[in-house]
């Protein structure tokens, strides 16, 4: 007899979702939910996130240790060399330019595997070229992506730059404060690995077939494209425009819980506490918010948290993107951009993910309960009337 969904009787246990489920070892980074810790490599997120750079931690990731002064200064060599695209690729961005800016990214990275010199070749040095390259690459493709759309050229990468600094640049036109470098650079800090997540997990899928990166980098853009995995900053803010004004936060949520509805920016699959991501964007939204003015921003958001503060006691707690959101928004970056930025910085998570899944690689294929119909007899069409 087939089990049935929740797998109750004599067959086997069922974990949907695969929740709680090991499937295998890394080094990337550890996580521990109940606690709310996060540590990339060892080194706590605290520390990464208040005393480091992206390009630093972008080399912990790949290379596995934090790179001394003339390592960090190959590493941001090559990644300013990466950042021009191949024409082939503008070509395909502007074919899609009216597309969604996820859809855009997804078809540039494949596209960019046919301009890799690399592409075949799937040994861990050939990997780690390719995962600094779509590190580089991936920020001008969302940027280029926007000037097209908006009926602009791409700009030109300046290699001198640093990494958040050029994708501000070439977004738009224009050098970025040192606030709001800092802000994106600490951004794509915290979100540059988060583990066995959906979009890593289909990266190290894809990888388990012998599939190149790109491919399985593609697939990973294609699993954060979706809105339970990476949409929730896009929606915090549309949550903060509805709720407009300070005082009318415990209202809208109290109405959401009453139709039983979720609050955008809180709860996490794996974090049954505050993400430990969300205070360095908290203090970003803070100060961002009142250096240009606009101090309602940060107090909705602190009102919706006091607002919800009765169910962070039942493990419902706020998470990084909460706050993430409305630090684009107020850095006049569209709502739609949101989720590329985030791929933007998990590209190098992505990429140590896959050189792991490589190491001792093996396909991934696991299995489903069949809960169909019993065995029955064929009928041929002319019997079937």
């Amino acid at each position: 007899m087939a089990a049935d969904e929740s797998g109750a009787d004599e067959g086997p246990q069922i974990h949907r979702g695969l929740n709680g489920v090991y499937f295998d070892r890394s080094a990337a980074s550890f996580i521990d939910g109940r606690e709310g810790i996060l540590s990339y490599r060892g080194y706590s997120i605290h520390d990464l996130a208040s005393q480091s750079t992206f390009e630093e931690v972008g080399y912990l990731l790949l290379h596995g240790e934090l790179p001394n002064t003339a390592e960090l200064a190959a590493f941001q060599a090559e990644l300013g060399a990466a950042r021009e695209l191949p024409g082939g690729v503008l070509d395909v961005i502007r074919a899609t330019a009216h597309a969604h800016p996820m859809d855009v990214l997804r078809t540039a990275v494949s596209a960019s595997a046919a301009f890799d010199p690399d592409v075949e070749d799937n040994s861990p040095e050939a990997t780690l070229r390719k995962g600094v390259r779509l590190t580089a690459a991936v920020p001008a493709m969302v940027a280029a992506h926007h000037r097209i759309r908006s009926g602009l050229e791409p700009i030109e990468a300046d290699p001198s730059m640093g990494h958040a600094a050029s994708f501000l640049y070439q977004l738009k036109g224009t050098t970025a404060s040192a606030d709001a470098v800092s802000l994106i650079d600490k951004d794509a800090i915290l979100h540059a690995e988060h583990g066995s997540n959906a979009s890593a997990f289909t990266a190290r899928v894809v990888a388990g077939t012998d599939a190149n990166l790109h491919a399985a980098v593609t697939s990973a853009v294609a699993a954060l494209s979706g809105p339970a995995h990476g949409g929730a900053a896009e929606n915090v803010m549309k949550m903060a425009q509805e709720i407009e004004e300070p005082e009318r936060a415990a209202d809208y949520v109290k109405a959401l819980r009453k139709d039983r509805q979720p609050v955008m920016g809180f709860g996490h699959r794996v974090y049954r506490v505050e993400d430990p991501r969300a205070r360095h964007m908290r203090e970003g939204v803070q100060a961002l918010s009142a250096e240009m003015g606009e101090p309602k921003w940060y107090q909705i958001l602190e009102a919706t948290v006091e607002a919800m503060s009765p169910y962070s006691r039942l493990g419902v707690a706020v998470n990084v993107d909460f706050y993430a959101g409305v630090v684009y928004y107020l850095l006049g970056v569209p709502e739609d951009l949101f989720v590329p930025i985030f791929a933007m910085g998990r590209v190098p998570g992505w990429a140590a993910q896959v050189l792991e899944q490589f190491e001792h690689n093996i396909l991934i294929r696991p299995l489903t309960v069949y809960n169909g119909p019993d065995a029955r007899e064929y009928v041929p069409l002319a019997a079937r009337g």
